[in-house]
């Protein structure tokens, strides 16, 4: 019976970690969620103008083939943002890593199919985090207040560093995606993912201090011409 005392003790004590870790990951998120909801937007009749929308990068097409509807929805939305004339700029900002992956260049090829004029949409080429997209569109772009465009949950993580950061943000959402659960397990992975982000989010921005990957020549939107890559 002491032998079975012992090893419930040190279970217990072992768990209590995991349940700190999940407290303040469950802190971390809430306390993103709720500091950022009176900014983020689902309709563009009620929302102010700003003359920079911020598009948030992601890949055009999965790697099954199929296009990414994370994608499509924010192309839509930047659209829709920038032709109701809540935005007289759009900033793509994205990953262009590797030669023949370009999200910013997709992004500003769809706009300009759908009719959004070419020299009104500036390129960031490194947008590798959602950080790196906020900061440099203040700090390369000349933009200390501006418009997110991105999906709901992403848009929340964005405006929570842009505001820390001292920045003046709104966001649009773009239209949500439906779930994809992990096997077995019903958790969206997405979901998922977004709780470990955020809480990385709180991380950078209060303890490891983090700045974007790179810097560069300063081009003011609005003023300086458009610089293709």
């Amino acid at each position: 019976m002491s032998y079975l005392k012992s090893i419930g003790k040190y279970l217990f004590f072992l768990s209590l970690p995991c349940f700190a870790l999940l407290g303040f990951i469950l802190f971390c998120n809430y306390y993103i969620e709720s500091n950022t909801e009176s900014k983020l937007y689902n309709q563009l009749d009620n929302m102010p103008s700003n003359k920079v929308g911020l598009v948030l990068g992601a890949v055009k097409t999965l790697p099954s083939g199929y296009p990414n509807r994370y994608f499509k929805y924010r192309i839509q939305a930047a659209y829709d943002l920038y032709k109701s004339g809540k935005v007289e700029y759009l900033l793509v900002s994205g990953d262009n890593h590797t030669k023949g992956y370009n999200e910013p260049e997709d992004m500003r090829n769809d706009l300009i199919a759908m009719g959004v004029p070419a020299d009104k949409i500036y390129m960031d080429y490194a947008g590798f985090r959602t950080l790196d997209s906020v900061v440099r569109c203040s700090e390369i772009f000349g933009q200390d207040k501006f418009t997110i465009v991105s999906q709901k949950f992403h848009n929340e993580r964005a405006v929570f560093i842009g505001e820390k950061k001292g920045l003046d943000l709104i966001a649009y959402n773009a239209n949500a995606v439906g779930r994809r659960n992990f096997p077995i397990i019903n958790v969206d992975r997405n979901q998922l993912r977004e709780l470990l982000a955020k809480t990385k989010a709180v991380l950078d921005l209060y303890i490891l201090n983090k700045q974007p990957r790179f810097s560069g020549k300063k081009i003011v939107i609005g003023k300086d011409p458009v610089v293709l890559g």
